[in-house]
């Protein structure tokens, strides 16, 4: 009998290079493309200072959809933040919902700051739970 894969979620932070909205609009594109042929859904937080992005579906495909975001030029610094199973998604209708960090919880200066690495696992869900109620 053939094993089930396990669904899971991987939140990451990572700091953009050359930021505009061309490399923006190619991240989008890559992403929904590569996510529906995968199977991983998903959301993309967005500014000049930092993306926060959250992945979700059967764990291969999303640890390979991390590891080729790992060798992309226009993500620099990516740091894992949040990896676990979940029995459901958040983002089951978006092969990437993106917001252009208008419900976004740390300002700039936070994020200098070093706010993304004093925030908790469960600080980290909240803003992608915040923004799929938004999304519904």
């Amino acid at each position: 009998m053939a094993s089930i894969s396990q669904l899971i979620q991987i939140i990451y932070s990572s700091r953009p290079f050359g930021y505009d909205d061309a490399i923006l609009n190619g991240v989008l594109l890559d992403a929904r493309r590569c996510n529906a042929r995968d199977n991983v859904t998903g959301a993309l937080v967005c500014r000049q200072d930092v993306y926060l992005q959250l992945l979700e579906g059967p764990e291969a495909v999303v640890q390979a959809t991390c590891d080729r975001i790992k060798r992309d030029d226009r993500h620099v610094e990516m740091i894992v933040r949040v990896t676990e199973n979940v029995t459901e998604r958040l983002f089951g209708d978006w092969a990437m919902f993106h917001d252009p960090a208008q419900s976004w919880i740390w300002s700039a200066q936070d994020i200098s700051d070093g706010a993304l690495d004093q925030a908790s696992s469960e600080a980290f869900k909240t803003v992608f739970e915040t923004i799929a109620a938004k999304a519904r």
